[in-house]
């Protein structure tokens, strides 16, 4: 018998794809009030014992959020677990892991991540600010923009993110340099680096964004001296996580001219205080956690899992497994 716990959103969209299960076979719901339901009866979290979780993508961010992992950490059955999220960082899921869950996450989050880094980067390029600004003033004064063809990438993180980056730059004929721990040739880069060449790129480079994961090795790794290696004219992005980024050195470096923009999804502390300097600076583009949020994101997540439910029940590969080490450290 497989007990599988479903945010019941999320399973309205899927429940017409859903594999075939046993007859055995539970499926639990848990509502937005934070309730588990099985059928039409409520089910207290202790007695839930799911051995199969799904943390859709409409469950982060809600009230509900935190009593669906509170069950999950309560079940002693708990085998598998399938993010909605790309990260696991948190520590929520290193806790799962050490329970004996096996973790996988994903990378549907690229699509609208990758298009959101291509909007911020050309409209600042293309002189955005300016130009809504001259048709409000309605006044009639052609801006020149710089191109991004022939502009230099370095893309810090290449993973699934990263390589959707890329391939979107290249489409506008900029030159892609990716970083990633291993620097074999990779399809959507014109050349790879480790980190440790990171500092001696970085003069070269037009656009840098940060696409990699947050840990114990990128944690603050954008500080005074990665800034004053930053080329004049040159937009950092940030789409990883805040704390790749120490927030008063890129304040300080912003204000001293380079780089001379920075785009910036995530922050160290999230929601971003009302009272932070970084939502009134004239060089800042700044979105609140959401450059993943594209209108395919939900149909993209649902798909994943309805796969990996199968394969699960299959006795099959999952895809997209996260390694144990990689979440525990």
């Amino acid at each position: 018998m497989t007990r599988i716990l479903l945010y019941e959103p999320g399973y309205q969209r899927i429940k017409d794809r859903l594999p075939t299960l046993g007859a055995d076979d539970v499926v639990l719901l848990m509502r937005p009030d934070g309730t588990i339901w099985q059928g039409d009866k409520e089910v207290p979290a202790d007695d839930a014992r799911p051995e199969v979780a799904w943390a859709s993508v409409d469950l982060f961010r809600t009230k509900a959020g935190r009593d669906y992992f509170v069950a999950l950490l309560k079940s002693p059955v708990l085998k598998w677990v399938q993010s909605s999220s790309a990260g696991f960082e948190n520590p929520v899921f290193a806790q799962l892991v050490q329970k004996g869950a096996r973790l996988s996450n994903n990378h549907s989050q690229a699509v609208g991540m990758s298009e959101y880094v291509l909007w911020g980067v050309l409209d600042y390029l293309q002189q955005g600010a300016q130009r809504r600004a001259h048709q409000a003033a309605h006044s009639w004064d052609p801006q020149p923009f710089v191109e991004v063809s022939g502009s230099r990438w370095l893309v810090i993180g290449f993973g699934a993110i990263g390589q959707a980056v890329a391939r979107r730059a290249r489409a506008f004929d900029a030159h892609i340099t990716g970083v990633r721990r291993t620097a074999g040739p990779q399809e959507h880069a014109d050349a790879m680096a480790t980190p440790d060449r990171i500092h001696d790129l970085l003069p070269e480079c037009d656009v840098v964004a940060l696409t990699t994961p947050l840990n114990a090795q990128t944690a603050n790794m954008v500080d005074a001296a990665f800034l004053s290696r930053m080329k004049p004219g040159s937009v950092l992005v940030n789409v990883g996580r805040g704390g790749l980024v120490d927030e008063a050195a890129l304040l300080a470096a912003l204000d001293a001219g380079t780089p001379s923009h920075a785009l910036l999804d995530v922050f160290e502390t999230e929601p971003l205080p009302s009272d932070s300097p970084f939502w009134d600076h004239p060089k800042v583009t700044l979105t609140p956690h959401s450059s993943a949020m594209g209108s395919g994101l939900s149909a993209r997540t649902d798909a994943l899992f309805v796969e990996n439910l199968g394969r699960y029940l299959a006795g099959e590969p999952l895809i997209n497994e996260v390694a144990a080490s990689e979440v525990t450290g």
